[in-house]
């Protein structure tokens, strides 16, 4: 099953790192937190994975294309630049990946549509190129199925990032809870598709996947949502990054 990651986007909110790479290459523990996402769907078989670009998609191109030399030990005559590399068993991932070009100013659903030529399966997965979770595809595949809808996306009940108060009318405190869990899910992508979704989506690059295509399909009652019981975070800001840094270099990475 093909996996689509968008890594299109300028990042803008973690501009002290994406002015010079695009935001799925900022790294946690010193790989890119593209690596990261993928790194999950390959520990539940799915290695199969399309990247639709866009900022700064050479820097992806360069890694991937140099992903082999950079991960293995290889020999090279600087008189005549011959070179060959010799990987270790378990140095380079057994991953396939397809990257496309899809334009600087192309919105999530416009460059969806314009990667459809290599999404050669009946149903597709796909997610977002900044946020990572300890997500059981397969329980998500599953649900999917059961649904018996065009789209499922999942989504986590997350933490207040502040305390909460409730007051009576004179403003007496009645309670205090120090950043409870929201009772409204957010959507953390982890979305499956029928490749049928494709259908709604056109090429144009102001084609946004969460505006009409998506509200769309819940109008008709074909999107269903998966509630993911465990944790999610995204790298949207350099707080974020910094937050899991401090998880990977300290053994708490819980999507690893």
């Amino acid at each position: 099953m093909k996996v689509v990651i968008m890594c299109g986007g300028k990042g803008t909110r973690l501009r002290e790192e994406t002015a010079i790479k695009p935001k799925p290459m900022v790294e946690i523990g010193g790989r890119p937190v593209l690596w990261h996402i993928m790194s999950i769907y390959a520990r539940f078989g799915f290695t199969d994975f399309i990247l639709p670009l866009g900022y700064k998609g050479e820097v992806i191109k360069q890694y991937f294309y140099d992903y082999k030399m950079r991960n293995s030990d290889f020999t090279v005559d600087l008189k005549t630049g011959e070179h060959s590399i010799h990987p270790s068993p378990d140095a380079v991932e057994d991953w396939r990946v397809t990257l496309c070009d899809t334009g600087q100013e192309t919105l999530k659903g416009g460059r969806l549509k314009r990667v459809a030529r290599h999404i050669d399966s009946e149903r597709f997965m796909l997610t977002y190129g900044d946020g990572v979770a300890d997500i059981d595809l397969h329980k998500l595949l599953a649900f999917h199925t059961a649904s018996g809808c065009i789209g499922t996306f999942s989504g986590v009940r997350m933490p207040s990032r502040f305390g909460t108060v409730r007051t009576d009318a004179s403003g007496k405190i009645l309670s205090w809870e120090e950043k409870p869990v929201l009772d409204e899910f957010i959507n953390c992508g982890f979305f499956v598709f029928e490749r049928t979704f494709l259908d709604y989506l056109d090429e144009d690059e102001n084609c946004d996947l969460e505006k009409e295509p998506l509200q769309r399909l819940a109008a008709e009652g074909q999107l269903a949502m998966y509630p993911h019981p465990g944790q999610w975070q995204c790298m949207d800001t350099l707080r974020d990054s910094i937050k899991l840094n401090e998880l990977w270099n300290t053994g708490q990475a819980f999507w690893a």
